[in-house]
């Protein structure tokens, strides 16, 4: 049960501000708000989120929990750079009007992106991949809806929610940084 708070909360939180809810943002605020597309979005999140669950299930098959601590600091680590890197689009272009387009973007950004890299980690450390994937999916899930209901009001602040990007990739960045030394102090010190 922790796991699939702890990954509802992360996938939230990194969510705000991400590519894949600036997209739906924009979307919705050319096209109108339709329903097929905050559902595929949910559909996609939750696809994302069940491959990094099952990634980290095969890899925790083959590791001990010090080297599966390892690779979720490092998967932190990505998600902080993830965060911090990469700065969402906010010119939404969509002239086939096609959900399926629309959530092969989505799925796209979703693959790999911080979200997705906090449920790796939280289903490494609390060994329950299935918690972590359903946590997530819900907090991409509330994370896409916050984009879908509040496009307009998102899209004029868009300074402000690329800031609050860069602090919570920084903060990803620094718990990743953080824990790796101190796996490494307490096996070496």
């Amino acid at each position: 049960m922790n796991a699939a708070l702890w990954a509802m909360l992360g996938c939230f939180l990194a969510g705000i501000g991400a590519r894949d809810q600036m997209l739906a943002a924009a979307l919705t605020a050319r096209l109108g708000r339709h329903g097929g597309l905050l559902m595929m979005g949910a559909i996609t999140g939750a696809l994302a989120c069940a491959f990094a669950a099952w990634f980290s299930g095969e890899m925790a098959a083959q590791m001990t929990y010090p080297a599966r601590l390892v690779l979720a600091c490092f998967a932190l680590i990505a998600a902080g750079a993830e965060a911090l890197i990469f700065r969402p689009g906010f010119k939404a272009k969509e002239p086939t009007r096609s959900l399926f387009a629309a959530a092969l973007v989505l799925l796209m950004h979703q693959a790999a992106d911080a979200a997705r890299f906090i449920v790796l980690a939280v289903a490494l450390v609390g060994d329950a991949p299935i918690p972590a994937a359903a946590g997530g999916a819900v907090g991409t899930g509330f994370a896409l809806l916050l984009g879908w209901l509040a496009a307009e009001t998102m899209l004029d602040a868009q300074g402000g929610i690329v800031q609050i990007r860069r602090w919570a990739g920084a903060v990803l960045l620094g718990l990743g940084l953080g824990l790796s030394a101190w796996i490494w102090l307490g096996f070496n010190g």
